[in-house]
């Protein structure tokens, strides 16, 4: 995982098993939010619970956190065509990336 310096932040998309659900957040520290994913409260009524929603397959990085946010929220927009294009430019089988970060 390439970081950018002393300051980083994310843009991810997750999905669940069968890849039928997107999920897009922004953080701060990428490997403790997917284990949070991967792990949730068990009375949280999380988008992302809901949805087993906790394998990686996209991400940015940002050194400016209002660069991620804007981004995030750009991509939210989309739909699911135009994200799947971006998971793919970056993805193209949809690999699941969790063990990869560091």
């Amino acid at each position: 995982m390439k970081t950018l310096g002393t300051h980083n932040y994310f843009v991810y998309i997750l999905t669940n098993k069968t890849k039928t659900v997107l999920y897009v957040g922004v953080t701060n520290n990428l490997k403790l939010r997917l284990y949070q994913h991967s792990n949730p409260n068990v009375f949280s009524n999380a988008f992302t619970m809901k949805y087993n929603c906790c394998f990686l397959i996209y991400y940015e990085c940002f050194s400016d956190i209002n660069l991620a946010i804007s981004r995030e929220k750009q991509i939210k927009g989309w739909n699911r065509e135009k994200k799947e294009l971006l998971i793919n430019n970056f993805n193209s089988e949809w690999k699941f990336l969790n063990d990869e970060i560091e």
